[in-house]
């Protein structure tokens, strides 16, 4: 029997990012300064005083530390050993706060680290419904290029719903309407007419950038009062938990929105994998012939499942409406369904792996915003670059192999 053949890129990507974290952070930043941190919030069961860290020596620790979890890499790897996904996770963990530590020495302002976690799971909302609307759709055999759109036709509906009812729980119950309603048109055409859906996908998108412009600048900009007015969703607290320090606020202290984005990606993840429905809607995506010979209906399969998936991604799009309390805007949702593509396919295609690189994109939103408050010399569009680079090393399969669908994007012809 041949051993298989030993790979050193993941260690060799943890080495080199480890020692640019202690030339470039630890070494680098300034002598005699300190970094304060902050935990508590004021609701908070037991207040968190904020504490303060020698600022260089604290990012060279954790910079040694990040080396150390590489040479940990390099010897699992040699004896072909699977460390699990701790490994990253701390690994990651530690180069980010060398780097918050670096970024705020010397400053007046603390580093709010619960309101830097609770402010990215908020802004990671859409990216989240957006992926695993992806993943429904592609896993079932369709490409979903429409994210944008049935984010943006979710946003308007909600806006338009919740300013003429009053009530931001039925813009709610609207968005995904809208967003099943574009997943219905891709999967007719797709289906039906047999179009290539990467094409229909950005028709879509066009289309419904020019109908909400239209309605936007026509109905809604004439009388916003009635028409473009949606109340705020507001903060739910659930008693007792909302109170626990850090992780109250970053997940017990949130709207509706964010807590039916966790039941959602519960219940796919376990259908998905768990399910007669998850294993044929797989079996339809992957080799939708063979499924068709064991009695299931392929395209009857992809319509539902792309309905849905649009309805889902219509939910996200109220995010920007009746969750942020904001008025619907011209193109508002700034490509964050391309932005969610790319975070289902650095969570390969699962709903938990989307949630995670979702939650990676909206975190690093959320810093550049803090790090913009705090006054740190780091560019922010330096920030906005980090989850497009992370998914540029995923794709290139830096983090492990990364494959779609066998079946995604072509059409079923009984």
């Amino acid at each position: 029997m041949t051993a298989t053949k030993i790979s050193y890129r993941v260690p060799i990507t943890y080495a080199a990012i480890g020692a640019i974290a202690l030339l470039g952070l630890g070494l680098r930043a300034p002598t005699g300064r300190h970094t304060t941190f902050a935990l508590g919030t004021p609701k908070d069961l037991v207040m968190i005083e904020p504490f303060t860290l020698p600022s260089k020596s604290t990012a060279i620790v954790l910079s040694l530390i990040a080396l150390a979890l590489a040479a940990l890499a390099f010897w699992a790897a040699r004896k072909r050993m699977r460390l699990g996904v701790w490994l990253p996770a701390v690994f990651g963990v530690v180069v980010l706060l060398a780097f918050l530590t670096w970024s705020a020495a010397g400053k007046s302002s603390s580093m709010p680290l619960t309101g830097l976690l609770q402010g990215s799971l908020f802004l990671s909302v859409p990216l989240v419904f957006g992926s695993l609307a992806g993943v429904l759709c592609e896993r079932s055999g369709i490409i979903n290029i429409a994210i944008e759109g049935q984010l943006l036709a979710g946003a308007f509906l909600a806006a338009v719903v919740a300013s003429l009812s009053g009530n931001p729980y039925a813009g709610l119950i609207a968005a995904p309407i809208a967003g099943a309603l574009v997943g219905l048109l891709l999967v007719l055409f797709a289906v039906k007419y047999q179009v290539n859906q990467i094409i229909v996908g950005v028709v879509l998108n066009v289309l419904v950038v020019g109908v909400t412009s239209y309605l936007f600048s026509t109905v809604l900009t004439a009388n916003q009062e009635n028409w473009n007015t949606p109340p705020k969703l507001p903060v739910l607290e659930i008693p007792g938990l909302s109170r626990i320090p850090v992780l109250g606020p970053v997940l017990f202290r949130q709207t509706l929105i964010v807590y039916l984005m966790f039941v959602v990606v519960v219940v796919l993840q376990v259908m998905l994998f768990r399910s007669r429905w998850g294993l044929r809607m797989r079996a339809v995506g992957e080799h939708p012939k063979a499924a068709d010979t064991v009695g299931i209906k392929v395209n009857r399969t992809r319509l539902r499942n792309t309905v849905l998936g649009g309805a889902i991604a219509g939910l996200g799009g109220a995010f920007f409406t009746v969750a942020a309390g904001l008025a619907f805007g011209k193109e508002m949702t700034g490509g964050k369904g391309f932005i969610a593509l790319a975070a289902m396919i650095l969570g390969r295609w699962s709903p938990k792996g989307a949630l995670l690189a979702a939650l990676l994109f909206g975190f690093a939103d959320n810093l550049q915003v803090v790090l913009g408050i705090i006054g740190t010399p780091v560019p922010s569009q330096l920030m906005l670059m980090t989850p497009y680079l992370a998914t540029i090393f995923a794709v290139a399969g830096l983090v492990g192999r990364n494959r779609p669908p066998a079946s995604e994007g072509i059409p079923y012809v009984k």
